[in-house]
């Protein structure tokens, strides 16, 4: 029996996690959740996989979680030195999906213990890539990924060398607007960015997948757990969603990673790492699918993957600066400050300003330095006049 935290609990990636683990009772013992607001669920959750703990980020909603937990002896705790404690507690598996920066600090203490991480969490390596995994190798906690394009990768790379990787191909299904004439672009609201085509996710991913921030912050994340260059990664966009990310060899060989749009397939092949475990994920008809299609991910149209593109020339503290600011800028299309399309120009200006500044001059060689830098750009975003 493998122990088991899940951090991000209530979100899209958390639930689909505790789905798994509520289907093999035998295999995982929990140690804890955490989430934020919606605290019924995470209460529902430790109550129905009998965890030892059970955090929420909010301070506020520590009565109203203890309430909910009176009488069964699991442990609550609110707050976000009670989320970096419960990294602390030793466990065989730590899912890092809590969304946003916010999950930064529980995946880099969770990457001392010396056990497993499967992370979720794109700003971890994105905002600390190299400090992260410095940190893990020094630890001997091995990194799982999670995100259905990097787990793609990891399968596709298994058995191979890495020296012989010529092309690292990751999809995007487009989001809600790929089929929109760029000029419309503009004027799309937040509640049809918020509408995928294909994937059952939360709010603000579903908006930068419509945006193909997601996809940016996926590029980051190739370049810093596979060690690759940058130039050798590819998007391409493939509204079906079933092939994940393809990699290429210098002998012209192509393997690819076929699978429905459903994450616990990332999420399962993590959990039971090294191991495949039967999944209830759908078996792909592919005589019905018929037809796969894939076209170029044009980047003036989409600007974020041109931004990505610099923020890895760079490197240091500029990951952190991108992720913050799409963070605050994304908030202000939601709040319908800015329109769709200004989510890149706010990013872009905040990066120039910052350059200039000198902000991002030194490497992301601690948290302080990254959350000094996350914030900084995030105050800078809220300034940015479009």
């Amino acid at each position: 029996m493998k122990t088991i935290t899940i951090f991000g609990a209530t979100g899209s990636i958390g639930q689909n996690t505790v789905d798994l683990v509520a289907r093999d009772p035998e295999h995982f013992n929990v140690v804890g959740l955490s989430g934020a607001g919606n605290v019924q669920q995470l209460a529902a959750d430790a109550k129905k996989l009998n965890a030892q703990i059970a955090v929420t980020a909010q301070d506020e909603r520590y009565s109203e979680l203890s309430d909910l937990l009176s009488g069964t002896g699991i442990q609550v705790a609110a707050g976000q030195n009670a989320i970096n404690e419960l990294a602390e507690r030793k466990a065989d598996i730590v899912v890092s999906s809590i969304i946003g920066a916010a999950g930064l600090a529980p995946s880099l203490i969770a990457a001392q213990q010396g056990t497993q991480l499967a992370l979720a969490n794109k700003e971890s390596l994105v905002c600390a890539g190299q400090f992260l995994k410095t940190t893990a190798r020094k630890a001997g906690t091995t990194i799982l990924p999670v995100d259905s394009e990097h787990s793609a990768i990891f399968q596709a790379l298994v058995g191979e060398d890495i020296s012989a990787v010529e092309r690292v191909i990751i999809t995007a299904s487009g989001g809600a607007f790929r089929d929109w004439d760029t000029a419309d672009l503009a004027n799309a609201s937040p509640e049809q960015a918020a509408s995928h085509p294909n994937w059952d996710m939360g709010q603000k991913i579903t908006i930068d997948s419509a945006s193909l921030f997601n996809k940016a912050m996926e590029v980051i994340e190739t370049k810093e757990f596979f060690d690759v260059p940058a130039d050798v990664i590819e998007v391409l966009i493939h509204p079906e969603s079933l092939v994940h990310a393809l990699v290429g060899f210098k002998d012209g060989a192509l393997m690819a990673h076929v699978g429905p749009p459903d994450m616990r397939h990332a999420i399962g092949f993590a959990l039971y790492h090294p191991d495949r475990a039967e999944l209830p994920v759908e078996r792909l008809d592919l005589a019905s699918i018929a037809n796969l299609s894939f076209r170029a991910a044009c980047e003036d149209r989409h600007p974020a993957l041109r931004i990505a593109r610099e923020v890895m020339r760079q490197g240091g503290l500029w990951g952190a600066a991108f992720n913050a600011s799409k963070e605050v800028a994304q908030d202000r299309f939601i709040s319908k400050d800015i329109r769709f399309t200004d989510m890149a120009v706010v990013v872009e200006k905040v990066l120039t300003k910052l350059s200039a500044d000198g902000v991002l001059s030194d490497g992301a060689a601690s948290l302080e330095i990254v959350l000094a830098a996350d914030q900084i750009a995030r105050d800078v975003a809220q300034t940015i006049k479009v």
